[in-house]
């Protein structure tokens, strides 16, 4: 019997021999560039101990430049999340309304701020902080930085909760109407748990975008965040390549933390979905009873009836009540 694979053929002696040569001469090229490279740091004396020195040996340079920048990087990022995650939430689920008057100024929010570079918003901030309020200066870079991200990023993340929603089976919001649920609880209890598991990928590199977008407050506005105190520590200390290389390293050490908690909490999410079968029934307005598999991931169309009773759609039994019963597989 061959070996053949769901998507492809397994390669012949030929293919695999080819396979092999393109490795070898690809690890090579890359063997070649690294050792040119380094090659010309060592010419240039990037990499002297002495300019890596600094980091091991001089607690200041942690002190006084690179700790208060990553905090600074920390409080801007984290009020930026905290008001663009539910900002962007209800302007998303505004842009679902049936209502023109709701749904008109949602989209136009949406799609103006999200045409408008990050950097122009928080210079348009920072200008408007100084003419028409009394922040004081110390601090008027951080309100500016989080303005600006909050207003770009909620915008996308706006998108995100709308493609998310829209990207469930209608049959789910029609089962949820047919038992008498309103349009709010519908996407309460119905789409947006469900949709959080498709937009979490989605979201979380949202999260790593305004992590990184803080640098450009620091470039623009004065804000000490971590790249900033970065350009201080070369400037006393004239190790441009070893500063770079270290805040580097510790943005990919923050987003990559950042993203293993969201890789956690979705696996979280999605076992608790499926960690059991049992076929529960729940009392939903309108006297109407519920019945499926509480931890589903989707909700199942209306069941057919026979003799007033109900088959629930996407549950593990059959459930009814009165004529025509509806089968809602609640996340």
């Amino acid at each position: 019997m061959s070996n053949l694979s769901v998507l492809y053929d397994a390669p012949g002696p030929r293919a695999r021999r080819r396979n092999v040569s393109y490795t070898v001469a690809f690890l090579a090229v890359l063997a070649l560039g690294s050792w040119w490279l380094l090659s010309r740091l060592s010419e240039e004396g990037e990499l002297e101990w002495a300019k890596w020195e600094p980091f091991f040996t001089d607690s200041r340079v942690w002190t006084t430049y690179l700790l208060p920048g990553l905090q600074d990087t920390l409080i801007a990022a984290g009020l930026s999340m905290l008001i663009a995650l539910p900002l962007g939430a209800l302007l998303g689920i505004g842009r679902l309304s049936d209502h023109w008057w709701v749904r008109a100024p949602a989209g136009a929010i949406v799609e103006f701020f999200r045409a408008i570079p990050v950097l122009m918003l928080m210079l348009f901030a920072n200008e408007a902080y100084a003419l028409w309020t009394d922040v004081d200066r110390s601090v008027r870079p951080l309100y500016a930085v989080v303005t600006g991200l909050v207003l770009y990023n909620a915008s996308v993340l706006a998108e995100v909760v709308r493609a998310g929603v829209l990207s469930l089976p209608k049959g789910q919001a029609d089962a949820a109407r047919a038992i008498g649920m309103r349009k709010g609880q519908t996407m309460t209890f119905v789409l947006l748990p469900q949709a959080v598991t498709a937009m979490l990928p989605a979201l979380v590199s949202q999260l790593v975008v305004i992590v990184k977008d803080t640098a450009l407050g620091g470039a623009m506005l004065g804000y000490s965040e971590l790249l900033r105190n970065a350009n201080l520590v070369i400037s006393n200390y004239g190790n441009v390549l070893a500063s770079f290389a270290v805040v580097g390293a510790m943005f990919i050490v923050l987003n990559f933390l950042l993203t293993s908690l969201a890789s956690w909490l979705e696996g979280r999410i999605r076992r608790g979905k499926r960690s059991t079968g049992a076929a529960l029934s729940t009392t939903m307005p309108g006297g109407m009873a519920v019945a499926g598999d509480v931890a589903g991931p989707s909700v199942g169309d209306l069941g057919p009836s026979a003799g007033g009773t109900g088959q629930s759609g996407g549950g593990t039994g059959p459930s009814g009540d009165g004529p025509g019963g509806v089968g809602l597989n609640l996340p």
